[in-house]
């Protein structure tokens, strides 16, 4: 069994549908200290939402996380962080290395299909410098530069290297001989890849490598040089049934989502727009809640769909900002009472209703819908759009997706609706 422990919930999806798409059975469950795990998968996934946390707080979760992967007897280890490397990645790095008493990781970065390329170890985003791209605003973890190499060093004290393209271009073999050479001298080696076929090398060239690390990407690649599952497709099986609409809901800012939920908006799909300064200001966040539950209740239990959103218009997400700041909260801290509200809403909707059927849309409001909703983590069905799976949850009966808020394509949403509709005829 390969273990994988990834920094945020929708990254964990993420990784999990790369292995799906090549005929793997992946589980993804909710990390905790004392998680008793089912080897019943091919590939078992937990996810520690580390990724805002501090960097002690997320060693201490990837280190146990790791120990739990390690006593179910995996032969393989993956650290999934963030395909532009937001997060503490140094510390959670070095935790899966220190549990596993080793001194030695290979990570490849790159994510052809979603427009991430490294060549000379300099990361892009569609093309743009990572200190050029959206990612150089992000409010937690912005990147002001794009050498990867640099990055990662920075975050931690073991010796960090990189393999570059004309050396993945010379083939596996000739590949592995430069990952040996790096072994020799440093801890982690980063090779570069600008497309699918320069994961195929990196995947063949890692087999027999214990651990390995970064975006998703070469998780598709992987099952292609190691043994076939014999695992049943879960979409064979899946048996439920909601004469409610779907709920979609949206906490993410990111141009991706915006693109995602006006073109939800314009095909005539119902929408509630959140204040976000309601929320903010606690004096309004009560009424602003009954609001907005009751509204979506009367247009759910009408059998249609439902989205309700954080507002993205600039100007309000620029008075929310200044109304928390006043209040002596920082941009994690407001946008996490963001995430909270969605999930509250979503919480007392499918308590209401018996809810079977959610999409989310942002890394930290789907791990908080989760949490919320008591979800431990769900099972990979199939692939909507790059990177972006369904699942059928553990904790709950319900079909759910959860979606990276800079992942998808703009028609997105409505596909992924359309998605779950499919899964519960």
């Amino acid at each position: 069994m390969i273990g994988v422990v990834a920094d945020d919930t929708t990254g964990a999806n993420d990784i999990g549908i790369m292995f799906t798409n090549s005929g793997y059975k992946v589980k993804v469950v909710t990390f905790e200290p004392n998680l008793k795990v089912i080897k019943d998968t091919d590939v078992l996934i937990i996810d520690t939402d580390s990724r805002l946390d501090s960097p002690a707080l997320s060693y201490e979760k990837v280190k146990k996380a790791t120990e739990i992967l390690k006593n179910a007897d995996c032969t393989m280890y993956f650290n999934k962080t963030c395909s532009v490397f937001r997060g503490n990645i140094g510390v959670e790095f070095d935790a899966m290395l220190d549990e596993l008493d080793e001194e030695f990781a290979i990570i490849s970065l790159a994510f052809p299909k979603n427009g991430r390329t490294t060549s000379q170890g300099i990361h892009k985003v569609y093309g743009k410098l990572l200190e050029e791209s959206e990612f150089a605003n992000d409010p937690v973890h912005p990147m002001h530069e794009s050498k990867l190499q640099s990055i990662l060093q920075k975050q931690t004290k073991r010796k960090v290297t990189s393999i570059y393209l004309d050396a993945v271009r010379k083939g596996p073999v000739a590949l592995r001989d430069s990952i040996e050479a790096a072994r020799n001298h440093y801890n982690y080696v980063i090779i570069d890849a600008e497309t699918q076929e320069d994961l195929h090398t990196i995947a063949e060239a890692s087999v027999g490598y214990k651990i390995l690390a970064g975006s998703s990407a070469i998780g598709e690649e992987l099952p292609k040089v190691l043994k076939k599952s014999e695992y049943q497709n879960l979409a064979n099986t899946i048996e439920i049934k909601d004469k409610n609409g779907v709920l979609v809901i949206s906490g993410s800012l990111t141009p991706q989502t915006k693109g995602q939920t006006q073109e939800l908006i314009e095909s005539g799909f119902p929408f509630i727009s959140v204040d976000s300064r309601m929320i903010i200001n606690e004096a309004g966040n009560n009424a602003e809640l009954h609001k907005v539950v009751n509204n979506a209740k009367a247009v759910l239990t009408e059998g249609k769909d439902m989205l309700i959103m954080a507002d993205n218009n600039p100007e309000i997400v620029k008075e929310t900002k200044k109304i928390g700041l006043v209040k002596g909260f920082n941009e994690l801290e407001i946008s996490k009472k963001i995430s909270d509200f969605l999930a509250e809403v979503a919480k007392r909707l499918t308590d209401d209703l018996n809810l079977k059927r959610i999409v989310v849309a942002g890394g930290d409001t789907s791990g908080t819908v989760c949490r919320k909703l008591n979800i431990k983590g769900n099972y990979i069905i199939s692939e909507i759009d790059t990177g972006v799976p369904s699942g059928l949850a553990i904790g709950q009966e319900m079909l759910i997706v959860l979606k990276s808020g800079s992942f998808g394509k703009r028609d997105f949403l409505i596909k992924a609706v359309e998605h779950l509709k499919q899964l519960s005829k």
